[in-house]
């Protein structure tokens, strides 16, 4: 079996009466119950195991990957992805901990395809987690857990539930630890489900709570140390926010599809839709955001493995940019869909709907795009450009997005809570410079070469505002969250570059002939900063072109393949199960 095998067996399961026939999962959203067919396919498929990092026996050894996997889910239902995928955030701080014994037990109930359930909200604290109220205290050998979490994925369908408990009745950074409950383990009547909560989107996911009556629990339920769990569920949370960006690139996978079959079907004035160039560049924009969102995370996965000082900052940023973006994207494509993307009883049609609502709910896991944007500008004073001397060749994201370039081993050890630089946005100089030496070997370099100098001095202007940021206490001002947000945007270039520069084979082919996909993200980014390059309708009309007349030519930059190839990214080769 391969990995590249997933797509066509979702398609597969995806025909009429298979446990991902569209009209299966309809029912499901409408009736708001869990899609177990699917998730069951899922397990059979050997999903658990890219949950499970490889040192623990499964198969996770390259965060690219397993978010590529995850992606080709969601772009096929995105409820679907969110209620299987929930499993690797709750196992993840157990991994983190690297405990041999805790581990090795959770692989092994992982990889039997139990899932496992992430509690860190309670009813009152939202993203405060340091006001959990939930208490762990301890009892003989082991400890007593009282409290609620809430609201919980998979809390009632998951024998297996990672909590946060405040341990020192003072709180505070050192007041809370990490426990892994196996609710079949606890007496009787001393774990109740909360109800199900009814959501406007991913209607079909066990979205609930757990309270804990003086629930008893082993000493082995430690994850950990005592008083070491808030630090651990910070540095899980970075990978963990890159991992939920996978779900917004498959929300703009399916998104783009039904756009593509939409413009080949509809005429309008008797003529085909997308000969209009409003539909053109409006479709063309939908697609620079989703190679942008693209470069952004597929940076992040790559940053885990390189870089995983940096990845505070770095999953922040991806965090809070990417689900913003493709909820943008959705705004676009919706427009063009019209009726068509509100009526559930249109053929085929309906499904953007649900993926709209469905998607609503991304931008809030693992901290919301607030929580994540605040992070990030508690820190900009740190990041000013200049501040720090570049990074040396070897941490330059050229060197490390190279397509032939294997990932270190992903090095969870090397987390921190604080992050001394930023290696991506840090090469935007030298990238730059870069295109400088070939600006006249064509007119379309000369133009790439425009668009990312005033990305610079963008970025440069950034700097300069930034000087005058001082360290706060509390949340962050109006001001600096703006800040944060530019932040974002010229990260988001420098990805684009980096990858451009990294991967020739990306200035061919339909989307890279004449640079047009990068064209189309640095005028987007440009656009997000407050400057709409004069050039920037041709290039959306450009790409435009492409997504109505090329329907066989996957809308992304990672992903290459012909109707017959194989994946460039995803496909890697293992056992059969």
């Amino acid at each position: 079996m391969r990995t590249v095998d997933l797509p066509s067996r979702l398609a597969e399961w995806s025909r009429p009466g298979g446990p991902f026939d569209p009209a299966v999962l309809s029912a499901h959203d409408e009736a708001e119950t869990f899609p177990a067919e699917a998730c069951a396919a899922l397990d059979a498929w050997g999903l658990p195991a890219y949950y499970v990092p490889a040192r623990h026996g499964g198969r996770q050894d390259r965060l690219d990957e397993f978010l590529a996997l995850l992606r080709t889910v969601a772009a096929q239902d995105l409820t679907v992805a969110v209620a299987h995928g929930k499993t690797f955030l709750g196992g993840v701080c157990t991994w983190l901990a690297g405990d041999a014994g805790p581990a090795d037990l959770l692989a092994r109930q992982v990889l039997a395809g139990e899932p496992v359930a992430w509690g860190l909200t309670e009813p009152d604290g939202g993203s405060d987690l340091l006001a959990g109220s939930l208490t762990a205290t301890r009892h003989g050998s082991g400890w007593q857990l009282s409290g609620r979490k809430w609201p919980v994925n998979n809390a009632t369908r998951g024998h297996l539930l990672c909590v946060l408990a405040r341990t020192d009745p003072a709180g505070g950074p050192r007041g809370f630890t990490v426990f892994l409950i196996d609710k079949r383990a606890t007496a009787v009547d001393t774990v109740r489900p909360l109800p199900k909560m009814p959501t406007h989107g991913v209607r079909g996911a066990d979205i609930s709570g757990v309270e804990f009556r003086q629930t008893r629990v082993p000493a082995h339920a430690l994850v950990g140390t005592v008083g070491g769990g808030l630090e651990l569920v910070l540095k899980a949370l970075q990978l963990t926010r890159i991992v939920c960006v996978s779900l917004s690139l498959g929300a703009g996978d399916h998104a783009l599809g039904l756009l593509r079959r939409f413009l080949h079907e509809r005429r309008l004035y008797g003529r085909q839709l997308a000969s209009l160039p409003h539909v053109r560049t409006t479709a063309g924009r939908a697609a620079a955001h989703q190679f942008l969102a693209e470069a952004v995370a597929h940076t992040a996965a790559r940053a885990a493995h390189q870089v995983p000082e940096e990845l505070s900052v770095i999953s922040a940023v991806a965090k809070a940019f990417v689900p913003s973006l493709i909820q943008s994207q959705l705004r676009l494509i919706g427009d063009l869909l019209g009726t068509r993307g509100f009526l559930t009883g249109v053929e085929g049609y309906g499904a953007f709907a649900k993926l709209e609502r469905d998607h609503q709910v991304v931008p809030i896991f693992d901290g919301s795009t607030w929580v994540n944007r605040a992070a990030l500008a508690g820190v900009l004073p740190l990041l000013r450009p200049g501040r720090r001397a570049a990074a040396s060749e070897a941490a330059s994201p050229v060197h490390w997005l190279r397509e032939e370039h294997h990932p270190a081993p992903l090095d969870m050890r090397r987390l921190r809570l604080m992050a001394p630089r930023d290696s991506v946005l840090g090469a935007l100089p030298a990238l730059v410079a870069g295109l400088d030496a070939r600006e006249e070997s064509s007119k379309a370099a000369a133009e790439t070469a425009s668009l990312a100098g005033a990305l610079l001095e963008a970025y440069e202007r950034l700097g300069t505002d930034l000087a005058d940021v001082r360290p706060t206490g509390g949340p962050p001002s109006t001001a600096t969250m703006r800040l944060a947000e530019r932040y974002e945007w010229c990260f988001a270039g420098a990805a684009a570059l980096a990858l451009h520069h990294a991967r020739p084979r990306l200035r061919t082919g339909p989307w890279g002939t004449d640079e047009a996909w990068l064209h189309g993200c640095l005028t987007l980014v440009l656009e997000g900063l407050g400057r709409r390059p004069a050039q920037a309708t041709r290039t959306y009309d450009r790409l435009g072109t492409v997504v109505a007349s090329a329907p066989d030519v996957p809308v992304s930059v990672l992903d290459d393949r012909g109707p017959d190839g194989p994946a460039r990214d995803g496909s890697v080769e293992v056992s059969a199960t």
